[in-house]
């Protein structure tokens, strides 16, 4: 029997390289401490339906040399609003953009992406820094 294929590899690939505003940090002034920032109003659109995507996306991360800049962050998150992209695709591109931005000890961002059609989505993805000489 032959699948009828109704996602694509655009679909898939799609906003994972898209131009993004860059996320500003500023220098750490202490130790190893944790951040939790809550976004609740994320929105998105699905890449096949066109249909809105929202939720509430939270990161926590522990700085190391470079905080991020609140202001940078929420013009960040905006810029998904006509965004055609996966929620699972979404959480790991700003964890991406989080720890190139950052370089944080450790970051994790959850996606809790409100139910469409009756099913709602959770999205969980984590990095841990490496240790490296003099850090």
């Amino acid at each position: 029997m032959k699948k009828n294929q109704q996602y694509t590899d655009e679909h898939a690939e799609s906003g994972v390289h898209a131009e993004l505003p860059e996320i500003e940090t500023w220098p750490n002034q202490f130790g190893e401490y944790q951040i939790r920032i809550e976004m609740p109003e994320f929105t998105s659109v699905c890449p096949k339906t066109g249909l809105p995507d929202s939720g509430t996306l939270t990161l926590i991360y522990t700085p190391f040399r470079r905080c991020l800049e609140l202001k940078s962050l929420k013009m960040y998150t905006l810029a998904y609003r006509n965004l055609g992209i996966f929620q699972e695709n979404i959480v790991n591109r700003v964890l991406a953009d989080v720890v190139k931005a950052t370089d944080p000890v450790e970051a994790t961002v959850v996606g809790d992406f409100a139910a469409r059609g009756g099913i709602s989505t959770q999205v969980t993805a984590t990095y841990k820094r490496k240790k490296r000489n003099g850090s």
